[in-house]
C-alpha cells in the first residue's frame, strides 16, 4: 500500500473513533431523590417545610401524587399548628418570598401531628418501625435487632430474619424462646386510628397464634 493510500484510511478512520468516545450508549437519569425529615407549617395558603436541624425553609409541593399537599391540609384542618413530615423529592427553584426554593416531594415516607419527631433519637439507627393499637404493640428492627414492645411486658429483644418478596411485601420473622414472631409490611398508604399519623406501610403482626394490625415505616437505615 502506498504512502498516499495508508493515509487516506487513517484519516477516514478518525471520525468512527472520535464518535466512539464520545457515545456513552447511557441516558442520563433523573438525579437520586433526597430524603428529609423537618417540620411542616402552613403560611398564606402555602405549605412551609423546615429540615430538622436548618434553618432553611422550602415551600413543600407534590411532585408526583405522593399526597403530601392532601395530606397535610388534613391534618392541620385537625387542629394541628405543625406537623412533622418525613419525605423523599428534590429541591428545586430558586430562593422566593418567605422560603429558599421548593421541595419537590416524589414519596411521602411519614406525617404526624403529635408523638416523636426530630427529637427521635432513636430514628437514624432504625430499619423498620411499625405499632398498632387495642392492644398496643410496637416493633422496631434496626441495629438492636428485633425489639418487641408491649404494655405491662418488658421490651423483648428477638433475632430476626428478612425477606422480601416480589410483590414488595416484607417480613420480619424470630423464634426465639418458645415464642414465634412475624411481621409483615406492605407498601400501602396506613393512617393511625387514633393519631391520625400517615404511614406508607400498612403491617400485620403475628405472634403466638394473634394476628394484630397496624401502620409501619422505615427508619432512617432504609430508603
Amino acid at each position: 500500500m502506498s504512502i498516499t493510500r495508508s493515509l487516506f484510511a487513517t484519516l477516514a478512520l478518525l471520525p468512527l473513533v472520535t464518535a466512539c468516545q464520545v457515545y456513552t450508549g447511557k441516558p442520563e437519569g433523573p438525579p437520586p431523590a433526597t430524603r428529609l425529615q423537618g417540620e411542616v407549617q402552613v403560611q398564606n395558603g402555602a405549605l412551609l417545610f423546615t429540615p430538622c436541624q436548618e434553618q432553611r425553609r422550602f415551600t413543600l409541593v407534590d411532585a408526583s401524587g405522593s399526597g403530601v399537599e392532601r395530606e397535610a391540609m388534613d391534618l392541620l384542618a385537625d387542629g394541628h399548628s405543625n406537623l412533622f413530615a418525613d419525605v423523599a423529592g428534590q429541591l428545586a427553584g430558586s430562593q422566593g418570598q418567605g422560603s429558599d426554593g421548593r421541595f419537590e416531594v416524589s414519596r411521602l415516607y411519614r406525617l404526624q401531628g403529635e408523638g416523636h419527631g426530630c427529637d427521635d433519637l432513636n430514628f437514624k439507627r432504625l430499619t423498620l418501625r411499625a405499632s398498632g393499637n387495642e392492644p398496643f404493640w410496637q416493633v422496631e428492627v434496626g441495629s438492636k435487632g428485633l425489639v418487641l414492645n408491649r404494655p405491662d411486658h418488658e421490651p423483648l429483644a428477638l433475632p430476626y430474619l428478612e425477606e422480601q418478596l416480589p410483590d414488595e411485601r416484607i417480613s420480619f420473622s424470630s423464634e426465639a424462646n418458645g415464642q414465634r414472631l412475624e411481621l409483615w409490611v406492605a407498601p400501602q398508604r396506613c393512617v393511625d386510628a387514633m393519631s391520625g399519623t400517615v404511614n406508607h406501610l400498612s403491617a400485620e403482626l403475628r405472634l403466638d397464634g394473634q394476628v394484630l394490625r397496624g401502620c409501619a415505616h422505615f427508619g432512617g437505615m432504609r430508603n
